[in-house]
């Protein structure tokens, strides 16, 4: 590997904590003003909406509504936060795709702000479980929108993913019809929604580092599932960061926005590197290749073949243009509702293939 390539792939290990010598700086926390908002997390207790949780605590704010249908995740995340000022926080058992529930929310505490960042994300398991991916995915991100416009929420800020590119997985389908469906009310709704699309987030639940560091841990084989596969990658810090920024945009013109995580990584380098590492200081690990998972991609891409990257005043942030200016037609939701569980997992797929 280049100097260049190598110096990267450390400061991923860095900041994901895996590097065995060096310890992840604490980068400074956002200090934006949303002090005329009242800001709904959706997923609060997973990886993105913690953090989120974390640095809107050292921003200005009128209230934080923070709901999780996982009890253990929602209840860590209360202890994570327990000495800080929590006295405008509301913690709340919720499950998104229970209408009757998510609306008794929004009359209660009228949302002003919506981060969407609830989602089953885990591809093979979407690939095994697609029906449940239409229901939280497509179904729960629709309600949540729906009752956005009718409550009048100034902005609905959707988590995305580079699976929606070119979508070959369930999950990266499921993801892309929420981004669609979104994309349709862009010049229709006085709610302004932002779509924030971007790759693996490092330290994630079910990423591939904290994978390696479990297995460095048990002292098992580091496994990649191709010698080629690669990613894209960017720290759950910076992530959360910028995602915080671009909900200050005013943009109403485009609303589907990704981040500079430089060039793609293969795994197989950062297990590779990592083996370099451990070694030196005795831990004897090896690599073991095993084969690709169910759903999975080779290469992730951030835009489309119809799609061009913008810059925006910040570097880190890109603006990402439809190049044919067409506008999203209004999704027919008829053949999704009528999926049912006891469907094939193939026939559910034929009929997401469709809509994408």
């Amino acid at each position: 590997m280049n100097t260049s390539k190598t110096n990267h792939i450390d400061q991923l290990l860095i900041d994901s904590g895996l590097f065995p010598t060096k310890k992840a700086s604490q980068k400074p926390l956002s200090n934006f003003d949303f002090s005329d908002e009242i800001i709904l997390i959706t997923g609060a207790a997973g990886s993105i909406g913690s953090e989120l949780s974390k640095q809107l605590l050292t921003c200005n704010y009128k209230k934080l509504v923070l709901i999780d249908i996982a009890e253990s995740p929602l209840y860590d995340l209360i202890k994570d936060i327990e000495f800080e000022d929590t006295s405008k926080i509301v913690f709340l058992l919720l499950n998104i795709t229970e209408e009757q529930s998510l609306k008794h929310l929004f009359e209660t505490y009228k949302p002003t702000f919506v981060f969407h960042t609830a989602a089953y994300k885990h591809v093979p398991l979407m690939e095994a479980n697609p029906h449940e991916a239409i229901k939280l995915n497509i179904f729960g991100t629709k309600l949540l929108a729906d009752l956005s416009i009718e409550y009048k929420v100034k902005k609905f800020i959707f988590i995305s993913t580079d699976k929606a590119v070119n979508p070959k997985s369930v999950m990266g389908m499921s993801k892309r019809i929420a981004e669609n469906y979104l994309n349709y009310f862009l010049t229709k709704s006085e709610t302004q929604f932002i779509i924030t699309r971007f790759g693996n987030i490092l330290g994630s639940n079910g990423s591939v580092l904290p994978l390696f560091k479990k297995q460095i841990k048990s002292g098992m084989p580091l496994t990649v599932t191709n010698s080629i596969i690669s990613r894209y990658f960017i720290s759950k810090n910076k992530a959360c960061a910028l995602i915080l920024e671009i909900a200050t945009f005013n943009n109403k013109e485009n609303n589907i926005f990704t981040f500079n995580m430089g060039e793609p990584i293969k795994i197989i380098d950062l297990a590779e590197r990592l083996v370099s590492l451990y070694n030196n200081i005795g831990e004897k690990i090896e690599v073991k290749i095993t084969e690709l998972r169910p759903g999975e991609k080779l290469h992730e891409h951030i835009i489309s073949k119809n799609e061009i990257l913008v810059p925006t005043d910040n570097k880190n942030i890109l603006l990402v243009n439809s190049k044919n200016n067409f506008e999203t037609q209004k999704i027919d939701f008829t053949k999704l509702a009528n999926i049912t569980p006891n469907m094939s997992s193939s026939d559910i797929k034929s009929i997401l293939e469709k809509y994408v």
